[in-house]
């Protein structure tokens, strides 16, 4: 239990259904579509769209999604794929100057077809209650007649500012006053409400066909890019059977690659081996443990995640306890291993949510438009950010990740969630670009092997390992940076947060919805 003489908020507990995302505007219309009859994944893709709008620096509908449910609280988990892919006619090389190791953040090649839209509209045909023009009332409403802007997007705002300074759409969309929007400033985007109604009323047609999709390719083209309206026109994401592990007894779930996912089910079964439970949450044992499991598993990433209907990937192996015992026996419990290399890391803005219904029916939902405010490459009459994925390609020809046409790159967001006793448990995320994979392990170890709940889990300050650096949060004792330090971690203190996260824990037997929300971002948790 936290001492409530500090700061920090409990858990919301609610009975009948609950969401949590790093919005308030979102997670009330969340509740609201759950109030009124509506799924979870109508709950789900509302609060989306909502964050679409009000979050702008984090995600829209110019980006990707994935998802994970079950259904009425069984063992029946799916995913989907909303991921996009690169132009057909794309070439394989001359994409970058000479010598660079990744296509640039604001280049057209960077910019995927977006997958949200058509993800969106078709999880609610197949799973919803609702229409597609209900859902998005709320985010529409939002876009044309302004929502004040919450402290955590507007310091984003502010970092992101010069990069947006970049594009003219960029300023004239996201600059109006000529500077960043300040918190409690309202901030409207007319074109993108247009954007949104046509899809209301067209459902994805109304953005893969017709004047929007005509406009991006239009303008996408005019920068040098291979978009066509057919790129547009034959998006189509699927559904996926998750890849799966177990950790203490539960069984952990997540999007198979060109999802990062299978990272954090790695660093779970590399980590299963030691008894943290002995260790104190916040002990330099228990992180140095963390960081180690995390530099092995990235390396794996690195090497092999791409777009399997492209490429092989080894599931088997990487997925077996014995690869991760062979992979523990790299570890020293006390010192830092100086002979592992390096993964290349990188800082992203993405948004997570999730929602349980009265059904018990469970969604992990996470969308996103890659770096803050995507590529800044904006549509010039609907407002739509558009991402910069292609950046996650390598530009290696010899790599299984090689950019290349129709293919989709290795993606960094991923939903989360677990089984126990064949009934969800955990229904969670943690956003921050390649930080995930150490943020989903962060979060549930500290649930199972601590007994946090799922507020307090989240709220625990957090390490990450990136270019040789192990990098802490402000809020990690003294005495274990001292003892990293010893061990021979390079410790740095974090400039910014380790991204952000939602949780919902079921309790079956109570009958009872536990949620937390992170407090580095603006949002909660609510249940009703």
């Amino acid at each position: 239990m936290r001492d409530f003489q500090l700061p920090g908020r409990s858990a919301a507990m609610a009975m009948n259904g609950m969401a949590a995302s790093h919005n308030p505007h979102a997670t009330r219309v969340a509740i609201e579509v759950l109030r009124s009859g509506g799924a979870a994944i109508d709950a789900a893709v509302a609060a989306a769209a909502v964050l679409a709008v009000v979050e702008p620096q984090q995600t829209g509908i110019g980006g990707d999604c994935f998802v994970l449910m079950s259904k009425n609280g069984t063992d029946e988990v799916s995913g989907y794929n909303g991921s996009g892919r690169t132009p057909r006619g794309l070439p394989t090389s001359g994409l970058a100057p000479e010598g660079a190791t990744q296509v640039e953040d604001n280049s057209p090649h960077a910019v995927t077809i977006p997958g949200a839209i058509d993800a969106w509209t078709r999880l609610v045909a197949d799973h919803g209650r609702k229409e597609i023009g209900e859902l998005l009332a709320p985010a529409i409403d939002f876009a044309r007649n302004g929502f004040p802007v919450h402290p955590r997007v507007a310091r984003d705002w502010i970092e992101d500012a010069p990069r947006l300074q970049r594009d003219p759409n960029a300023m004239k969309v996201f600059l109006p006053k000529g500077r960043p929007m300040r918190a409690g400033e309202v901030f409207r985007n007319p074109g993108l409400a247009e954007a949104l109604d046509l899809i209301a009323r067209n459902g994805r047609d109304g953005f893969y066909k017709g004047p929007v999709a005509k406009e991006i390719v239009e303008y996408l083209r005019g920068l040098g890019g291979y978009h066509t309206e057919d790129d547009f026109a034959i998006t189509q994401g699927e559904y996926v059977t998750p890849v799966r592990t177990t950790y203490r007894g539960m069984e952990v779930c997540q999007i198979p690659p060109n999802n990062q996912g299978i990272t954090a089910l790695l660093m779970l079964n590399i980590l299963e081996g030691y008894d943290l439970s002995e260790l104190q949450p916040m002990s330099a044992e228990r992180l140095h443990l963390e960081v180690e499991a995390g530099r092995l598993a990235y390396r794996d990433r690195d090497a092999f995640v791409c777009d399997t209907s492209k490429a092989s990937f080894p599931f088997e192996e990487i997925l077996s306890k014995d690869y991760a015992a062979r992979l523990r026996a790299e570890i020293s419990t006390d010192r830092f291993a100086a002979h592992l290399p390096p993964p290349l890391m990188r800082r992203t803005d993405t948004v997570y949510l999730t929602v349980v219904d009265r059904d018990r029916n469970c969604v992990s939902f996470i969308n996103s438009v890659y770096w803050g405010f995507g590529s800044t490459r904006v549509s010039p009459t609907y407002g739509i950010t558009l991402q910069n994925r292609g950046m996650g390609f390598s530009l290696n020809p010899d790599h299984p990740n090689a950019i290349g046409p129709g293919k989709r790159p290795l993606h960094t967001i991923m939903p989360g969630m677990t089984l126990k006793d064949g009934r969800p448990y955990l229904v969670y995320g943690v956003m921050g670009g390649d930080y995930q994979p150490f943020g989903h392990t962060h979060v549930l170890t500290g649930v199972t092997d601590f007994g946090l709940d799922p507020q307090e889990a989240i709220d625990q300050p957090r390490i990450f390992h990136s270019m040789g650096e192990t990098i802490v949060e402000r809020g990690i004792p003294g005495a274990a940076i001292r003892g990293l330090q010893e061990m021979g971690h390079k410790v740095v203190v974090a400039p910014e947060p380790h991204g952000g996260g939602q949780m919902i824990m079921i309790d079956w037997k109570e009958g009872v919805l536990i949620g937390g929300s992170d407090s580095r971002m603006d949002g909660c948790a609510l249940g009703y």
